[in-house]
């Protein structure tokens, strides 16, 4: 497998940003620093509930977190998660709550990391995408896996500890490939998932399975959904993508084979595209392109070589 190199550097993937935050981990475990930090009058938090926080506009326009001084946060002991700090010492912490809290002017709103994730600063949006990966594990892993005891928060909310059999779970995280694949004429290929809208298409992707390479996954992947073989595999980025708990791992992969045989469960639709194809039926509303925040719109412009046309757009 080689490396793609440099190509990503002047339009960063969604949430793969440097935010700014130091995580801290040697932090996660000291109680007295932790609870210093917490009463400090600048330690900021925010509220995060089924994967969406509050957010609001600010006066020049722009879109930021919904944060409070600690002093004025709504009161939580257990699902209270250290998020990191910044170049200033300002520490940030995550409240995990059933709903989230009401705001007195009206302004703020809900939001899920797939807008939010495109409208928030890097430093707000590496926040969230770290709360609601915490969020989302705490929620699923209450029970130890070795003795079906309920478990305990640990570590500023980043171990839950077993306390029948002392068992350690750490938050999960899965990988996943996902993969722009070209053919001898420079096509791409691009599939439509059965639970999909209409027109709406993407990159192949899937999950890596145990005893498997990354290499050797994105070749399986693409052969179950589609039927086609690949060979050469290169690297290309990666993006956190907590929806509830995967890591995605882009890539670009050569095909050696082109006739498609979708498997009709997972994937409905496959097609070839050349560029010309691709930008006619994005232009036409035909083909509905991938959502802005995920990588495999930067996968598909790294191969289409500049931003991808919209609709009514010449491009």
């Amino acid at each position: 497998m080689t490396t793609w190199t440099d190509h990503t550097a002047d339009r960063p993937i969604s949430l793969t940003a440097p935010s700014g935050i130091d995580r801290a981990a040697h932090h996660r475990l000291d109680e007295a620093w932790l609870a210093a930090a917490w009463s400090h009058p600048t330690t900021r938090a925010f509220v995060v509930s089924g994967g969406q926080v509050l957010i609001d506009e600010t006066p020049d326009g722009a879109t930021e977190l919904v944060m409070t001084p600690s002093f004025e946060a709504p009161l939580t002991e257990a699902h209270r998660y250290f998020l990191g700090t910044d170049d200033d010492g300002v520490s940030y912490f995550a409240l995990q709550k059933d709903t989230l809290p009401g705001r007195m002017d009206q302004s703020a709103r809900a939001a899920g990391l797939r807008e939010a994730g495109l409208l928030l600063s890097a430093r707000d949006a590496g926040l969230m995408v770290h709360a609601v990966a915490l969020e989302n594990w705490q929620r699923l892993h209450r029970f130890c896996s070795r003795c079906g005891e309920r478990t305990v928060i640990a570590a500023a909310g980043h171990i839950r500890r077993c306390p029948a059999c002392g068992a350690e779970h750490y938050p999960r995280t899965d990988p996943a490939v996902i993969m722009a694949v070209t053919d001898h004429e420079d096509r791409i290929l691009l599939g439509r998932q059965v639970h999909w809208p209409e027109g709406r298409f993407s990159t192949l992707a899937g999950f890596v399975e145990p005893g498997e390479s990354i290499e050797q996954s994105v070749r399986r992947e693409v052969f179950e959904e589609a039927g086609i073989t690949v060979g050469e595999v290169e690297y290309v980025a990666s993006q956190p993508w907590p929806f509830p708990s995967s890591l995605m791992l882009g890539f670009m992969a050569r095909a050696t084979s082109a006739e498609i045989n979708v498997d009709g469960e997972e994937i409905e639709e496959a097609r070839w595209f050349s560029r010309e194809d691709l930008r006619a039926a994005f232009e036409s509303g035909e083909v509905l392109p991938p959502y802005g925040i995920s990588i495999a719109a930067r996968l598909i412009e790294l191969w289409y070589g500049k931003p991808l046309p919209t609709r009514g757009t010449a491009a």
